[in-house]
């Protein structure tokens, strides 16, 4: 072995080695300056260098044509065909050329929507009465969580299966299609059953994809609730396949051997199942039901408090799997390899393979699979040095989605996630591209004076008065390395920054769709985002790899579940704290169509002006555009001069909308629940306040509570954070736990409560209201009874309505002594034989009247018998089981009656 020469520290020859590694690695960062250089070089382009992006927007608006401009499919491809060829001809013209081909991508939007359109939703369904019962054999295509539902031991579980034969009477047949079926009974919904058909009697049971199933049930169609801005329930269900509904008893499924489905789909319910078991295991419930909505989409746990929380403060998209969460994993795994040393493609593949992997295990569908489509093409066009065609990457994600189905694009979900993405990279990132990016970049390379060369002036001075304050600080104790501490410290306020402007910019862009779809005006999202999407950063990685460790050993979980609890509890704490103040729950009317046009066309100048010096005006133009569009008052839908009232469809319930003849409103009862029920839908948030808002209603002047059963005041929460009304009257009202806590809502809400009874005589609006009932002296009993109902009678010039809640035949009775004629009589107790006796009809003598009850009822409200003693007595009768939503119109001197939703 040669011994190796010794060189002396001092010497020559050391001198030329720092010399050279020196050289070297100045050469090393020159490199890296040049390479940096190209990369943040911002991009300058026009349209035709943008083709997938303006192909998407005219796919899109084609689609939109589609929608509203029914042509013969002839007609379209026709269209098609004309620009095709006409673009082909001025394929020399660029612009022209280029302009004739977006017309011909614009109809073929149109075609694809038509022909997606013509497919009827439930053909394959076997044409059976609603509830007619009939045995099923069927198998489970979607699992679902069993739920504990009420205080009697309740337990319910919704699942999706796919029908394989049906028996009507005796004879069965072959019939395919998706069912929604609620099993219901009682048990501990920890025991699973894990032999097929083993589970004792009425145990709930989890019953697994695959699983084959037998069971009698009453088979209904889905229907919405037909009132003006009520939310599309069937063609919901229609794009998830479902086109049937129904409800069976646990202990009468029969489990049948066999598997049928999909091995891949089983698999993966699986492992979804294995996760929830695993994040159950490592937190308690409330925060294994947060982490289940936020990491995995799994919302059976949720309840509706936390949803409010998140809805309130404007972060609900944290609450739910969506594009942010996979942006958050994509970034930590794509981070992690490139600390190992992994190269740029490696990284990239690894990314986007466990962003498929995350978007498989999660359950939520299109929305999480939309966004690793876009995180798959973003890291593509990364890889071919476009880091700038993020707009293009955009379009092209868009345009592969609404070529697979172009139903999507009318969905909130697809426009509000590509909406969110185009204002980020046309609007957000042009913004910091001027603003603070500039700073960012010349916090790199600090110490290189070439770097200096290559940036502006005033950036250059930046970085100059950086390194002479580090001088002025190394002259104190540990400030060897004050040029990297001042470094830091403004990346990360710069980093800050970006994060508040970023957030800030998409709510006021996002403010027309909040508007519109849900009523919305995040009033405090901006300092809630601040603090939360930081945190879900946090949040998301330490909460997948405790998953993950979970898997080897428990123990090794602790810590990163630690740490995701301490995460979420900050996130909660300042979702509640910041959602409990009265102006974070500021809803809004449904906007007119020319706000819409306003609030498009704001949008588009900003983004234009994206990559131009007059971006600042453009962005001011959509600041002011959406605190208009939040904080601006719609005139409310409604006739003057007349006394309205309109019976809203809620189902089996009761929902009244009075409006005055001076234009007052006066809502009376607001739907709920039947029987006492507890549900998780809210009928006054899902149901009522839609049909407000589509009116432009957006505060009412009363509210009235009949009496105290649920399918009357199940909804009158919402209704009061909503609308805000100044009085609310009541009559005889039990101590029943329901009714102490919405009284308690009152008083917290700054309703003032007012007792009313028989003989009492006031004006409201211009008309006079008289309360027949209940009598002053009447005691109330510990739980609410139909005879309780608030019985009043309004009138308008030589017209009168009759409102009698659930009144039955004592009080009717009662009632009839008191002369109570009028032309429209709301039908008591939704048509029920305890109510609408002879004596009283002749009493109050109606030309109209209108039964509020719901379609298919078990309770078989309106009873035949209560319809033909209408019908003897020439009652022109409105049901809205049938017709939905109807509209009487007293003027004075007549009636006349509107269907909301004629078909």
């Amino acid at each position: 072995m040669s011994a190796q020469p010794v060189v002396a520290e001092n010497s020559p020859a050391s001198s030329v080695k720092a010399e050279t590694q020196s050289a070297r690695s100045e050469h090393h960062t020159l490199n890296r300056i040049r390479n940096y250089g190209a990369l943040v070089r911002p991009a300058k382009g026009n349209a035709l260098r943008q083709p997938l992006l303006w192909a998407a927007l005219a796919y899109a608006a084609g689609i939109a044509a589609g929608t509203q401009v029914l042509s013969s499919i002839t007609v379209w491809l026709g269209a098609i065909l004309v620009f095709a060829v006409a673009g082909w001809y001025y394929r020399h013209h660029r612009r022209f050329g280029f302009i004739y081909a977006l017309m011909a991508f614009g109809a073929l939007g149109a075609l694809a929507i038509q022909l997606r359109s013509s497919v009827v939703p439930g053909a394959a369904a076997p044409l059976l009465p609603d509830g007619q019962e009939v045995v099923v054999t069927a198998h489970v295509i979607a699992e679902g969580e069993v739920r504990a539902q009420g205080s009697r031991g309740d337990l319910r579980q919704r699942i999706d299966v796919e029908t394989e034969q049906i028996q009507a009477g005796e004879t069965p047949f072959a019939s395919r299609f998706g069912l929604r079926l609620t099993v219901y009974g009682k048990g501990d919904p920890s025991e699973t059953g894990v032999e097929y058909g083993q589970e004792p009697p009425g145990k709930m049971r989890i019953f697994s994809y695959g699983e084959r199933l037998r069971f009698p049930a009453k088979l209904r169609a889905p229907r919405n609730f037909r009132n003006p801005g009520a939310f599309d329930y069937e063609g919901y269900l229609a794009d998830q396949g479902i086109v049937r509904l129904g409800s069976v008893r646990v202990d009468r499924i029969e489990a049948l051997p066999g598997f049928a489905g999909s091995r891949a789909q089983a698999m993966r319910s699986r492992a979804h199942r294995s996760i929830l078991a695993k994040i159950h295991a490592l937190w308690g419930l409330r925060e294994a039901a947060l982490i289940d909505a936020m990491v995995l989409g799994e919302d059976a746990f949720l309840n509706n408090q936390s949803r409010l929380d998140f809805q309130r403060s404007g972060t609900y998209h944290i609450l739910v799997v969506s594009g942010m969460n996979v942006g958050i994993l994509a970034f930590v795994v794509f981070w992690l390899m490139r600390r190992l040393r992994a190269s740029e493609i490696v990284a990239s593949v690894l990314t986007v393979i466990v962003a498929f992997i995350y978007a498989y295990l999660t359950q939520v569908g299109a929305p999480v699979w939309r966004s690793v489509l876009m995180l798959t093409i973003y890291l593509g066009v990364r890889l071919l040095y476009r880091d700038r065609s993020m707009l293009n990457a955009w379009g092209a994600a868009a345009l592969g989605l609404m070529l697979m189905d172009p139903k999507a694009l009318l969905g909130a979900s697809f426009q509000l996630t590509f909406l969110a993405v185009l204002i980020i990279a046309a609007i957000s990132v042009p913004w910091l591209e001027r603003t603070s990016q500039p700073y960012l970049h010349g916090l790199r390379f600090l110490e290189s004076t070439e770097y200096d060369r290559r940036l502006k002036p005033k950036i250059t001075q930046f970085r100059l008065d950086l390194r002479m304050i580090a001088e002025r600080m190394q002259r104190f104790p540990g400030g060897a390395r004050a040029l990297s501490f001042l470094s830091s410290l403004i990346r990360v306020n710069l980093s800050t920054y970006e994060l508040l402007a970023v957030a800030a910019i998409m709510q006021v862009g996002l403010a027309l769709p909040m508007a519109y779809y849900f009523h919305r005006a995040t009033v405090v999202g901006l300092p809630a985002n601040a603090v939360a999407v930081p945190l879900t950063g946090v949040l998301m990685p330490a909460a997948v790899a405790a998953v993950a460790l979970s898997y080897i050993a428990l123990p090794l979980a602790r810590v990163p579940a630690w740490i995701a609890a301490l995460s979420l509890h900050g996130i909660t704490e300042s979702v509640k704290w910041l959602g409990a103040f009265r102006i974070a729950d500021h809803r809004v009317p449904t906007p007119e169509w020319f706000v819409v046009v306003v609030g498009l066309s704001a949008l588009a100048v900003a983004m234009l002006l994206g990559r131009r010096r007059a971006l600042p005006l453009g962005l001011a133009i959509l600041v002011a555009t959406g605190v208009w569009i939040s904080a601006r008052h719609r005139a409310a839908m409604i006739e003057h001069s007349k006394l309205e009232v309109t019976a809203i469809d809620v189902g089996q319930g009761d929902s009244l909308l009075i409006v005055s003849p001076e234009g007052k409103t006066l809502l009376v009862d607001a739907g709920g629940p039947t029987g006492g029920q507890e549900s998780e839908f809210d009928y006054g948030e899902n149901v009522v306040s839609p049909y407000l808002w589509s009116r432009g209603i957006g505060k009412l002047d009363a509210i009235a509570l009949t009496h105290a059963h649920s399918d009357h005041m199940g909804g009158m929460h919402a209704i009061m954070n909503n609308f805000s009304p100044e009085v609310l009257w009541v009559g005889a009202l039990p101590q029943s736990s329901a009714a102490v806590a919405m009284l308690a809502d009152a008083k917290r809400l700054g309703v003032r409560v007012e007792e009313r009874h028989a003989g009492d005589l006031f004006e409201f609006g211009g008309m006079e209201v008289r309360v027949l009932s209940p009598p002053a002296d009447w005691t109330p009993g510990p739980q609410a009874r139909n005879d309780d109902s608030l019985v009043v009678h309004l009138q308008w010039g030589k017209t009168s309505a009759l409102l009698e809640g659930d009144a039955e035949k004592a009080i009717e009775w009662r009632v009839a002594t008191e002369h109570p004629e009028a032309d429209l009589l709301k039908v008591g107790h939704h048509g029920s034989s305890t109510s609408t006796t002879p004596q009283f009809l002749a009493a109050v003598r109606p030309r109209w009247a209108v039964i509020s009850s719901g379609a298919n009822n078990t309770y078989g409200f309106p009873r035949e018998e209560i319809l033909q003693r209408l019908q003897d007595a020439g009652v022109h009768t409105y049901r809205t089981d049938q017709q939905g939503a109807v509209s009487f119109f007293l003027d004075g001197r007549n009636v006349s009656a509107r269907l909301a939703c004629p078909r």
